[in-house]
């Protein structure tokens, strides 16, 4: 809605909901025993698991299944090196192996998924066993819940020109829907679940959250296994709070959210963000880069959509241009906070590490320079009442996505990944790169756009799809949804070996992408955030039972 004040100033207030947490994640302690306690534990059990990891089995498949298991348990991790090391041993003799034995569908599709989210290219004719004589898959098939369960996450493991995967994807989707009935509560409920939010495309602790109580309720469950992933994830747990201490103490010393009373106050929906991009331990500094710098988007973004005028909004953006405390003087007296907040979170970021991120604090500081000027440009664009073409839009939305900035962010904490190489590589706009910006940007408008068209907001991607086509709305919808796919695709294809940067880096712009599809997918869930209550309660505040 417009909102006027004394000084008849028209200002788009979008009267965003309040915070669900406020700060009440700022009275964790910093330093926890339980946290040691947890870890002595796991470091016990990790032994144990490593072994029968490492220890020979006659059949092959049984080892893929292992490390499909760990993936999902969430602890893989603790084995990568490892894992590597027998993928590839198993991969130099999976033709033998598929030439000399008839595996059923669970099996293929599950070595399919472990193979690829390792960067192996399993070839997808191996499910060429499975169609009739009519080129369509055989409905001896169909009753396959475990198979068709396996093969349904396997298809978003495809590249393009992989037919059968999208022919597999909506054969398993159709017969799925129908065997939920036929299932145990317990399947039904994994089978309802997996077309809501496939595994490869979820936030990984969440999914190894929703895996864990899965599991223990398999009968052949092993019970050393069960216990050591709930270990880790308590132990994780115990970390990720001490951490939303910091975090939400920084926010409360900033006080921008009392300051400031239209912006968004969601700080701990942003460290959401950072662990669904970096979960594991040794990413602590990451994730709270990533985590303050995506807040302090957050509130430039509310404040160029939700607030500022035309005019207020061009003096900011040419003032952050220079980004020195000179130029503070130079924006309007509420705008100061945000100014003031910046420059000491740059001032912050130099001294993370020692002195020795002051190119890296260059470097995100020029990415977020990049983003109040396309801001801005949105900001003209509204004020002008024009509709830009699809690929103007696009490159702009591109930047306006943050996925430039948040990025940078995080690559401050990740020090022994970025170097000169990798930099390059991020520069140079490949597939993923592109594709992860692509995906952030174009769900975020087809679950965005309502509220913001009501208010007053510039054309999404979704309105000058349908002038530059003229198309219905969702048609337009159907078509960006269709271009998100075929990015996802991209990525896929950038991740197999081998690879130009470390599959670490690859992976990072994977879970940026993933994030989105959670957040966005049917709901702008960071605005009405009180949708991520459950989930938030369940990474952070509430153990597993052990």
């Amino acid at each position: 809605m417009l909102a006027k004040n004394e000084g008849e100033v028209f200002r788009p207030l979008a009267n965003f909901p309040p915070t669900v947490w406020g700060y009440s994640f700022a009275k964790f302690p910093l330093l926890d025993p339980e946290f040691e306690s947890y870890t002595k534990e796991v470091e016990v059990l990790k032994q144990e698991v490593k072994y029968m990891l490492i220890q020979s089995t006659e059949k092959l498949t049984d080892k893929i299944e292992f490390i499909n298991l760990l993936y999902h348990l969430g602890v893989s991790y603790h084995f990568e090196n490892k894992i590597d090391e027998q993928l590839n041993d198993i991969f130099n003799v999976l033709p033998d192996l598929l030439a000399q034995n008839d595996y059923d569908l669970h099996t293929l599709a599950i070595s399919f998924q472990v193979f690829r989210q390792h960067g192996y290219k399993m070839p997808c004719d191996v499910f060429n066993k499975f169609k009739d004589s009519d080129g369509g898959f055989d409905k001896t098939i169909s009753s396959d819940v475990k198979g068709l369960l396996s093969l349904y996450e396997a298809t978003f493991l495809s590249v393009h020109g992989e037919d059968i995967l999208d022919e597999a994807l909506a054969f398993t989707r159709q017969h799925l829907e129908t065997l939920v009935a036929q299932s145990s509560p317990r399947l039904a409920e994994h089978i309802r679940n997996a077309p809501l939010r496939p595994f490869y495309q979820g936030i990984e602790r969440i999914k190894t959250r929703q895996y864990i109580s899965f599991y223990e309720g398999d009968e052949s469950r092993n019970e050393t296994l069960l216990k050591f992933a709930k270990l880790d994830y308590n132990r994780l747990q115990f970390l990720y709070k001490q951490e939303l201490a910091l975090l939400s103490s920084w926010w409360k010393d900033l006080n921008l959210a009392e300051k400031l009373p239209y912006i968004r106050d969601r700080v701990v929906e942003v460290y959401l963000w950072a662990v669904a991009a970096h979960f594991e331990p040794e990413f602590a500094l990451a994730r709270l880069m990533i985590a303050k710098y995506t807040k302090m988007v957050s509130v430039v973004d509310d404040t160029y959509d939700a607030y500022g005028t035309i005019d207020e909004l061009q003096r900011f953006t040419d003032a952050f241009d220079r980004c020195n405390a000179d130029a503070i003087d130079d924006v309007p007296e509420y705008m100061k906070v945000i100014y003031k907040g910046l420059l000491k979170l740059f001032d912050e970021t130099e001294s993370a590490g020692n002195g020795k991120m002051s190119s890296r604090t260059s470097y995100a500081k020029e990415k977020f320079k990049d983003v109040t000027k396309a801001y801005f440009v949105e900001a003209k664009w509204f004020n002008e009442g024009y509709v830009p073409s699809m690929k103007e839009y696009i490159e702009n939305g591109l930047i306006t996505s943050t996925y430039s900035v948040l990025p940078a962010a995080s690559f401050i904490g990740m020090e022994n990944i970025m170097g000169s190489k990798e930099y390059e590589w991020v520069e140079s706009n490949p597939k993923t790169v592109i594709a992860s910006k692509l995906i952030c940007r174009l769900m975020d408008d087809i679950t965005t756009r309502e509220g913001e068209q009501k208010r007053g907001h510039c054309a999404s991607s979704v309105e000058c799809y349908m002038k530059e086509h003229g198309v219905s709305e969702m048609e337009a919808i159907a078509e960006i949804q269709k271009m998100c796919a075929n990015v996802w695709k991209d990525m896929n294809e950038e991740c197999m070996k081998p690879t130009a940067v470390p599959r670490v880096l690859l992976k990072y712009y994977v879970n940026l992408a993933r994030v989105i599809d959670f957040v966005y997918k049917y709901m702008d869930s960071y605005t009405h955030s009180s949708s991520l209550k459950e989930d938030v309660h369940s990474l952070f505040l509430e153990p597993l039972p052990l």
